[in-house]
């Protein structure tokens, strides 16, 4: 592994070093909105190949292809808290990264480059590789601490901002889960098949080997965070539910205390014959007027003991 030098340079400099040099990494910034019928990457850079036009190509799906000598990968990355992509080609001589706007890798695979000193260009690559997964990883383990903060909040207080902040971490999680599994699938694939072949180095073995472990690792942590954001909509709901069964039972006991009270008052208020010549004296009056009701109320309150919804209500609040 030479020492390593970083160089900001143009695309016709970058075309004669990847001509000349034997071990280079470069890395491609294309702008947000590249035209669309402009010349290719590959062949600005010198790379003279029609399996190479995807080179660069934007809303260019997952890709995990080896192409003879070389191989090509379309990898996800998680940068700002959007999922973009980066084309790689890799060659015994060297690899090349293609992405649009600043959602490289460069930065941190350099500093890496410098501690882990990796012996050849296909070990940079599962370097890239493996970074990419770290991102989703940092992501994925952020927005499950998050989420659990959220759900601690809940049951101190909920409120209406919480659900708006669940469904987001929720598409949060789905859009991560969306973006890096056909990645994996298609690498896995790959990966595979490039084991089984006798004439695959070892090295390279465990490389592969590492990463796929490493892979399962990270969709386990979003798996993680579905699971979480799952929970605590389950939650939200149980503390809603909650709040609206404490509503039913007051409605309860004031149907209860006052339902026959208004039945009493709406049957004495009613002007029948009876009613109206023969209850005329002030004892009945306060019999019927007072003591019936005060009776009805004790009825109430008995009722309401022994179906014990006073005492759960009381529990609640």
């Amino acid at each position: 592994m030479p020492e390593v030098t970083v160089t900001r340079t143009d695309m016709a400099e970058a075309r004669e070093r990847l001509a000349a040099a034997r071990f280079l990494i470069v890395d491609v910034e294309l702008p947000e909105e590249a035209p669309a019928d402009g010349e290719s990457v590959a062949r600005q850079l010198g790379l003279e190949a029609d399996d190479l036009d995807w080179l660069g190509r934007k809303d260019e799906p997952a890709r995990a292809d080896f192409l003879g000598h070389k191989a090509g990968f379309v990898v996800p990355v998680i940068h700002d808290d959007q999922v973009a992509y980066i084309h790689a080609l890799v060659t015994e001589q060297f690899l090349v990264t293609v992405h649009h706007g600043r959602a490289g890798l460069a930065s941190n695979i350099s500093a890496q480059l410098r501690h882990e000193r990796p012996p050849d260009i296909v070990a940079v690559l599962f370097l890239l590789l493996q970074e990419a997964l770290a991102t989703f990883r940092r992501a994925a383990v952020q927005d499950l601490l998050l989420v659990e903060e959220l759900e601690d909040d809940m049951f101190q207080e909920r409120r209406p901002e919480q659900i708006y902040r669940l469904s987001m971490l929720r598409r949060r999680s789905a859009l991560l889960h969306h973006s890096l599994l056909p990645y994996l699938q298609v690498v896995d694939e790959v990966f595979t098949r490039r084991m089984l072949n006798p004439s695959f180095p070892e090295e390279r073995q465990r490389l592969a080997q590492e990463f796929s472990h490493a892979a399962r690792l990270v969709l386990a942590n979003i798996e993680s965070l579905q699971d979480a954001s799952r929970r605590a909509f389950a939650s939200y709901s149980s503390l809603a539910a909650g709040e609206q069964n404490g509503v039913i039972n007051r409605l309860a006991i004031v149907s209860t205390i006052f339902l026959p009270l208004t039945f009493l008052s709406g049957f004495f208020g009613m002007n029948f014959t009876y009613l109206t010549d023969e209850l005329e004296s002030k004892v009945v009056f306060w019999l019927l007027a007072v003591g019936l009701q005060v009776a009805v109320l004790f009825v109430a309150f008995y009722v309401l003991h022994r179906t014990r919804i006073w005492r759960r209500l009381r529990d609640e609040d």
